[in-house]
């Protein structure tokens, strides 16, 4: 296992840490699928594709 994995591990005992990391990827990833959609809906995609796009971002929303 290398340092960095270690230290991750390490890490992620701590409650506050924990936390803190998941609101961060959760951040990413909702940044990510709504720049999809943006290029989607630049892309003039069909209406269909946009809106389950658009489900998919509540779904991801409202598990998180």
């Amino acid at each position: 296992m290398n340092i960095a994995r270690k230290y991750l591990r390490g890490q992620l005992s701590s409650e506050e840490f924990r936390r803190s990391f998941l609101e961060e990827k959760t951040k990413l990833d909702l940044e990510y699928k709504l720049e999809e959609l943006k290029n989607d809906i630049k892309s003039r995609k069909s209406r269909e594709k946009l809106i389950k796009k658009i489900d998919s971002i509540e779904e991801y929303v409202l598990s998180a």
